[in-house]
């Protein structure tokens, strides 16, 4: 897996220029299975568009952008959000009252152009996302795969979004039809650690199932959009945890309901999407 640990970038947006034309690059590309077995693009050695990761992409367009709105939920029910340090490396637990202007309610997830991961990793070959938490404050970058065999993206990861490493992460597999099952795994290390909802040595390997076991008509923010439904599970030395994603193959990952690895919950729901085509 070519991931990439939290980039801390300066500026609030990386600017992502006009978007890229896309070109029906299909037959230029073959899938194959990346180390962690997630199906990922593999170009021809003449192929160096800096956007050939993009191009083939329906959700993770060149531009686009995401808006979750989040909540975390503890074991007894109550709501809080995240209060990230006015030095921002670190961040406490505020109560959903709270009004400080650096407290995380939502989270902004947007496709840049080109690959700009390639100047720290340069065979990365993933969609690049920008993780943007509060405008002006430093944010963190990370990748999504898309392509017809599979969609898979980096949850953020940053702060109290930490927590979600632990979880499985948000995937779907072809074919998009109820009953299609698949597994994963993926090696994670202390950093993702904290007292605050487990700790532990060296790394641990979490073993993911993944199953589609419906698709509803689901009311959200950008209307009733029919959505399959993924349940998902995590086990590792250190405990469980689980996933309800909820995918539109316009919108993507438009419900994210994730049990944590102490029993909390996470939620994320899709409450604005925007593009650079002026016709979607």
């Amino acid at each position: 897996m070519k991931s990439i640990k939290a980039l801390i970038v300066l500026s609030w947006l990386l600017p992502v220029g006009c978007t890229t034309k896309t070109n029906d690059i299909k037959t230029e590309y073959q899938l194959i299975p990346d180390d962690d077995g997630i199906m990922v693009e593999k170009f021809d050695s003449t192929i160096i568009d800096e956007n050939r990761f993009n191009q083939n992409n329906d959700i993770f367009k060149v531009g686009n952008s995401f808006k979750y709105d989040f909540e975390h939920r503890t074991t007894s029910g109550e709501i809080k959000y995240f209060k990230i340090n006015p030095d921002y490396k670190g961040w406490d637990f505020a109560d959903a009252d709270d009004t400080d202007s650096l407290i995380v309610k939502s989270v902004v997830i947007q496709v840049l152009n080109g690959n700009p991961i390639a100047q720290f990793i340069p065979d990365y070959n993933q969609t690049a996302l920008a993780y943007i938490l509060i405008e002006g404050v430093p944010f963190s970058m990370s990748g999504a795969i898309e392509n017809e065999a599979n969609i898979w993206i980096h949850p953020p990861r940053e702060h109290y979004f930490k927590i979600l490493e632990l979880n499985p992460f948000p995937y779907i597999k072809a074919p998009y039809e109820i009953g299609t099952k698949w597994n994963w795994n993926l090696t994670i290390g202390s950093s993702y650690a904290d007292k605050r909802w487990k700790t532990w040595e060296n790394t641990i390997e979490n073993n993911y199932q993944y199953e589609i076991t419906n698709k509803i008509l689901l009311e959200t923010p950008l209307g009733n959009l029919q959505c399959y439904v993924i349940e998902s599970e995590a086990e590792s030395r250190i405990g469980k945890t689980a996933l309800t994603a909820y995918f539109h193959p316009k919108y993507g990952f438009v419900k994210l309901d994730y049990t944590n690895i102490d029993g909390s919950e996470t939620k994320l729901e899709l409450t604005k999407h925007l593009t650079n085509n002026p016709e979607n």
